[in-house]
């Protein structure tokens, strides 16, 4: 069939269920599935999950075996529809809270002591409406819903700004926009909260990052983009502020992953780019399946000209500990120009040891096919161990990682 929403070309599917199982198998991450609630039928997604997670004699069970795969897969997330306040069917949100229902209530647990979390279609950016009706709707039944927002830079869906080519207010503009993000899951939360008080259902970011014009040349439809430093500051500030809510965000997924928006690599035949970004998920990825450490930062504020003089902080910080005790604090300086000087306390902790990782160049500096990387981890050292914690300088456009105690 033609792609009629991405690019015009022809998906042939040749990247199906069982490719994208052994993807995940081989990268070792948690799966999760969308089912098709805008033109596809409730038997289509019962026969889908029958396929791909009953574990004994029946039609689809057996079609898998005969397509090469005998044992059943998991699933741990399980979305039912996309966007459908938009391309995924233009609903409006009482609608489609009824239509939740009616798929889920055949999107079956197949597996004995198994729960496949089911996944509403939630808001588009700040349609606190459709958060409170859906909510209203799947609070029994579903067991997150998940929540879109890009940060384009200009604020202009048509004239979005290029991805390598923009002047210090853009930047500026762009780390503003990527901050609204701490607006829009405090709202969001607190329009679940009044919903349903006891916080059962979670909430997901399921996609978000740059979203800036095309590269010239390619296909509108495929957003092919390139990406900087500024891209890396995003990341960083976007995923302390989702590390701060991780007793109600349970899963944030970049859009996407290669070759398409802020993506963490970007390919060309048998040839790879890690962009900026990538740097930064390998940076915080100590994070997961960590505990949440409470912690705060006094920090300046940096104006955004293009947004109405919003102030926004320059410095964001969050910090997890693992189960051996080993406290990783990551902390994004978004000026352009100005450094800081900061004083970590760690309340009742011996500091034995501290080690640290930065990811730092022009904010224009950007990673490409053909020639050296300007973006990178690399150690870091200007900072010295207290009793207590440490103090550290900080650079301009910057993301660092403390590991504390390891």
């Amino acid at each position: 069939m033609v792609n009629t929403h991405w690019g015009g070309v022809v998906e042939d599917n040749s990247f199906g269920t069982h490719e994208y199982f052994e993807l995940c198998r081989q990268l070792g991450c948690d799966t999760y599935i969308n089912g098709n609630v805008g033109s596809g039928t409730v038997a289509e997604m019962n026969e889908w999950m029958e396929y791909m997670t009953f574990d004994g004699v029946s039609p689809m069970a057996k079609l898998r075996e005969e397509n090469g795969h005998k044992e059943p897969w998991r699933v741990k997330y399980f979305g039912v529809g996309n966007e459908s306040w938009g391309c995924g069917g233009n609903m409006d949100p009482e609608y489609y809270g009824c239509l939740f229902k009616r798929y889920n209530t055949y999107c079956r647990d197949y597996q004995p002591n198994f729960h496949t979390l089911r996944v509403a279609c939630g808001p588009n950016v700040d349609d606190y409406h459709w958060t409170r009706e859906v909510m209203d709707k799947v609070k029994h039944h579903a067991d997150a819903i998940a929540l879109h927002y890009y940060t384009i830079p200009t604020g202009n869906w048509h004239h979005k700004g290029s991805a390598t080519d923009y002047d210090d207010d853009e930047y500026i503009s762009t780390i503003c926009k990527a901050y609204r993000m701490e607006e829009l899951v405090n709202n969001h939360l607190a329009v679940m909260q009044a919903v349903k008080p006891d916080s059962r259902v979670k909430l997901i970011v399921d996609e978000w990052g740059t979203w800036y014009d095309v590269e010239p040349g390619t296909n509108p439809g495929f957003l092919y983009q390139l990406s900087t430093m500024r891209d890396a500051i995003v990341a960083g500030v976007t995923l302390n502020i989702f590390n701060k809510h991780a007793d109600r965000i349970i899963m944030a997924n970049i859009a996407q992953t290669v070759n398409v928006l802020q993506s963490v690599i970007l390919t060309d035949g048998d040839k790879m780019v890690k962009t900026p970004t990538y740097y930064v998920f390998k940076m915080y990825k100590e994070h997961q399946e960590n505990t949440l450490v409470g912690s705060y930062l006094t920090t300046s504020e940096i104006e955004s000209k293009n947004d109405g003089n919003k102030r926004f902080p320059k410095l964001t910080e969050s910090a997890s500990v693992d189960e051996n005790g080993v406290i990783y604090s990551t902390i994004s300086n978004a000026s352009l120009d100005e450094g800081s000087q900061i004083e970590c306390q760690i309340a009742d902790t011996e500091i034995k040891s501290v080690r640290a990782e930065i990811i730092t160049a022009p904010a224009r500096a950007k990673n490409d096919f053909g020639k050296d990387e300007d973006v990178k981890c690399e150690a870091f050292s200007d900072f010295e161990a207290t009793s207590d914690g440490f103090v550290a300088n900080i650079p301009p456009c910057s993301v660092v990682k403390f590991i504390i105690n390891e």
